[in-house]
């Protein structure tokens, strides 16, 4: 007969103890392995239409992506790869592109303009809590005919990332937790172009703010300008 080894009670809870607080103390921005990048995927073309992305040949989503839908970050070995995006109902690509990962980076990847136009956006992601008790939210202009833009807190005249043109992001800025409504304003005029639904803000969690959409429709198929807020996850 086999003997088994006996493990005492104190032994069995310190190493659950140990195990549990290790799988607590790991947060997303800590990177373990040094060869490792992160990338999530957003779509802000500005229509109605919904798509794929495929990363290195492989479809990363489980449905197509909406105007503000997005993957959840990926993670992979750096280098460089191959991310296309089709038709909800097609593998056809409609753009196709090389991206490169450093290692130990998180990336966004927008899938930005028209669908006759499409492009991609890239930026690294900055993933640090400074203050646990603050939220971190980042204001990013991807409406192709948007003026420059400044970020305000609805009736605030404190400005919250200033000036940022068409392809242009803040750094990620620190906020009180808390619901509140953010405004998107033209820098020139202080005009309030578009304005995010009321949004319960996290500490320890960050946000884009992205102003998508566009200011002339040319027909039923295009999104007018909108102020999307989007967990980053």
């Amino acid at each position: 007969m086999k003997n088994f080894t006996s493990f005492h009670f104190k032994s069995i809870t310190l190493f659950v103890l140990i195990a549990f607080t290790a799988f607590t103390s790991c947060k997303k921005t800590e990177t373990t392995d040094p060869n490792i990048s992160y990338l999530r995927v957003i779509n802000t073309s500005p229509s109605l239409a919904t798509y794929n992305a495929y990363f290195n040949g492989n479809m990363v989503n489980s449905a197509a992506l909406p105007f503000g839908g997005s993957v959840a970050y990926l993670s992979s070995t750096s280098g460089t790869y191959s991310l296309k995006f089709t038709t909800a109902s097609s593998t056809e690509s409609l753009l196709t592109k090389t991206i490169t990962l450093n290692t130990s980076t998180y990336y966004s990847v927008y899938l930005i303009n028209k669908p006759a136009a499409l492009d991609i956006y890239t930026i690294s992601d900055d993933l640090s809590i400074p203050s646990t008790d603050k939220a971190y939210i980042r204001f990013i202009n991807l409406s192709p005919d948007a003026p420059a833009l400044d970020l305000a807190k609805t009736g605030s005249t404190s400005i919250l990332a200033t000036n940022k043109a068409y392809k242009n992001a803040s750094s990620f800025i620190a906020v009180d937790a808390g619901a509140y409504t953010l405004d998107a304003k033209e820098t020139s005029s202080g005009t309030v172009k578009a304005t995010s639904a009321s949004t319960s803000f996290t500490a320890g969690y960050h946000y884009d703010i992205i102003c998508g959409g566009l200011v002339t429709l040319a027909n039923e198929t295009e999104r007018p300008l909108s102020l999307q807020v989007i967990l980053i996850k």
